[in-house]
């Protein structure tokens, strides 16, 4: 019998949704890859509340708006068994529990960040996140670099980016080459796209002002409302937006909350929680995870009926794939300017290179590098004459000047 016959949709209660994404939230690590995985098996395999062809179609319509991947394959699902409602509770279900521990951290990052075995674990964990990035790279770059026009638009949309240029900007006008390629029935030259995507004007000016509220959740809105592809790619929007732009953060402080989000669970879109408690405290935290995520809320529920069209018309499936095209490049320039914060000597030269060749070697859980690098960074520190000073002092009653 074929996977896509008609069946009797399985009844699913609201408290069902919410015990089932709620523990996701708490326990699913490893990125937006690995979270779709374990919804496959928890609602495929073991459920049966979707066919493989139903879970199938959810991951293609979540691909096609913007927003975290797999929290908007969560609201889907949610969606498709409990309506508006059922929405609602899976999508806080999988995000609350992530941005609640997010919060913690920040709390503890703020008050002790700066503290020497602190400094020593993110030493040891940012190179791995380098590592995990660039990995995701490669992975996505298979799928999206498809011809040479899309390798163009990639290279166009790079080279742009490393001088400055606006991110949204970027992506908009990648899709716009792409579409225009796809309606004309045109292979244009990798050359031509290039041309096309670097001509634009950047149309973002620099900005100073002082991160209240009301900014704070109009940058992290237009990050939920634009950001395609990879949960990755919000490195990008961050680091442009409140490094470059606005001066709120510095690379550092971008690095550390996405190190951080990589050793939570749930949406690394939570990024948004740690980064809102840096700029403004708790106020801050609720409202940037507020702004980032309801975008995606918004457009779940209304899209639903005519997203799974998109991917049928030659010209908007051609825009898509400009889309995936610009967020890979993007990713490739943001790993670069992480990587000159991360990898600053042998050690963590030696930790970017050993965790990149595992992760292409073999499928191992990225939290486990992560935890490697943590127990590497702080045995550095603890082999450097600073630190055993400052170890010494405070065994004796006091901190060493």
């Amino acid at each position: 019998m074929s996977e896509k016959a008609p069946r009797p949709t399985p009844t699913v209660g609201l408290g069902a949704l919410a015990l089932l994404f709620l523990r996701l939230g708490l326990t699913a690590v490893g990125g937006p890859a690995a979270h779709i995985a374990v919804m496959q098996r928890e609602v495929v395999e073991k459920r049966g509340w979707l066919t493989n062809a139903e879970f199938l179609d959810l991951i293609g319509a979540s691909n096609a708006i913007p927003g975290p991947t797999s929290t908007e394959v969560a609201m889907y699902t949610g969606r498709r068994h409990g309506g508006i409602p059922g929405l609602i509770v899976a999508g806080l279900g999988f995000i609350a529990p992530a941005a609640l521990i997010m919060g913690a951290l920040a709390w503890a990052y703020v008050r002790y960040g700066t503290r020497p075995a602190v400094d020593d674990v993110l030493f040891g964990v940012k190179p791995v996140v380098v590592a995990i990035v660039l990995v995701a790279v490669v992975r996505l770059g298979r799928t999206a670099f498809t011809s040479r026009l899309l390798v163009g638009i990639g290279v166009g949309v790079l080279a742009a980016y490393l001088m400055g240029f606006n991110e949204p900007v970027l992506l908009l006008a990648a899709s716009g080459v792409a579409a225009t390629a796809g309606r004309c029935r045109q292979r244009l030259s990798g050359g031509t796209a290039l041309a096309a995507v670097f001509g634009l004007p950047a149309l973002a000016a620099t900005q100073t002002a002082d991160p209240d509220l009301p900014r704070i959740f109009g940058a992290f809105f237009k990050i939920g409302a634009l950001l395609f592809g990879s949960g990755y790619v919000l490195l990008a929007f961050l680091r442009k937006d409140l490094v470059l732009s606005y001066g709120w953060l510095t690379d550092g402080q971008i690095l550390d909350a996405i190190a951080l989000g990589q050793l939570t669970p749930g949406p690394v879109f939570t990024t948004a929680t740690f980064i809102g408690y840096l700029l403004r405290g708790v106020p801050g935290a609720v409202v940037a995870t507020v702004a980032i995520f309801l975008p995606a809320f918004v457009m779940t529920a209304v899209l639903e009926p005519v997203i799974a069209r998109l991917r049928a018309k030659p010209v908007t499936a051609a825009a898509l794939d400009g889309l995936n095209a610009a967020a890979v490049a993007l990713m490739v320039g943001v790993t670069w300017f992480l990587a000159r914060d991360a990898v600053v000597d042998a050690p963590t030269a030696l930790l970017a290179v050993g965790a990149l060749g595992v992760l292409l070697r073999w499928a191992v859980n990225p939290v486990w590098l992560m935890l490697v690098g943590a127990a590497v960074g702080v045995a550095v520190g603890a082999l450097t004459d600073d630190y055993t000073l400052r170890i010494v002092g405070v065994a004796i009653g006091g901190p060493l000047s």
